[in-house]
């Protein structure tokens, strides 16, 4: 899974499982230009470690409750190297029933979870010629409940859209949905992490590496795999 010479926008890269993607399209050779809405130490701490494993490596910040940032985040990453891929991975996961949700968090949610990941979508299109989209998803995304239900809601429709834009950006830029599970259990909670895999039919977490080799697969490939969505969560979604 060789990605050298390709250049990586990684949004919602500073921190978590943003920064899993990040370093592991590093470590495959990739130029890897890392997003951040508030985490500017951790930014150009990841920075400096892809830029240690050989590849070059940027930061942009970009706050996308503000819509015409993302756009925005397009340009200016293209400025720096032609874009090659894109992972829409920044996201907000607030606990919030459909009791609790006010509008301001519906808005909130539908702003960075799904509208942020249309125009970066649509930006990336007008300057790529052959590409790859990536859109980071959640086993709930196929199997809504009503917990976190302005996160769910939204994660379910970038479902929808990833496999909309498949078909509208053929044949020159693949999109596909990473759909995750239970990554990297709290060390300080054992008790709570068994709680949260209890209904995992692999009844396990899955790991770093996982995680790596799923989105260098979709980045790296078969370019005849479009529209589909990969469930990375043990089996979680079919319980």
């Amino acid at each position: 899974m060789d990605l050298h010479g390709k250049t990586i926008l990684i949004t919602g890269a500073a921190r978590r499982v943003g920064r899993i993607f990040a370093l592991a399209c590093g470590r495959a050779g990739a130029n890897v230009i890392i997003h951040h809405g508030h985490s500017p130490t951790e930014a150009v701490s990841l920075r400096d470690e892809i830029a240690s494993l050989g590849p070059q490596a940027w930061v942009l910040t970009a706050d996308f409750s503000q819509p015409e940032s993302a756009s925005q985040l397009i340009e200016h990453a293209s400025e720096l190297s032609p874009l090659y891929g894109l992972v829409n991975s920044a996201a907000i996961f607030e606990s919030l029933t459909v009791h609790d949700t006010s509008l301001d968090d519906w808005n909130r949610h539908l702003t960075i979870n799904l509208t942020a990941p249309f125009l970066l979508s649509q930006a990336f299109a007008k300057h790529v010629k052959e590409g790859r989209i990536v859109n980071i998803l959640d086993w709930r995304a196929l199997r809504p409940g009503a917990d976190h239900f302005p996160y769910t809601i939204t994660k379910s429709a970038l479902a929808g859209m990833t496999k909309s834009l498949a078909a509208a950006l053929a044949p020159n830029i693949t999109v596909n949905g990473l759909a995750l599970g239970a990554i990297l259990p709290p060390a300080d909670n054992p008790s709570a992490s068994e709680k949260v895999i209890e209904n995992v039919p692999a009844q396990r977490w899955s790991e770093a590496h996982e995680v790596e080799e799923a989105l260098l697969f979709l980045l790296s490939g078969p370019a005849c795999i479009t529209g589909e969505i990969i469930h990375l969560d043990g089996g979680r979604h079919l319980i």
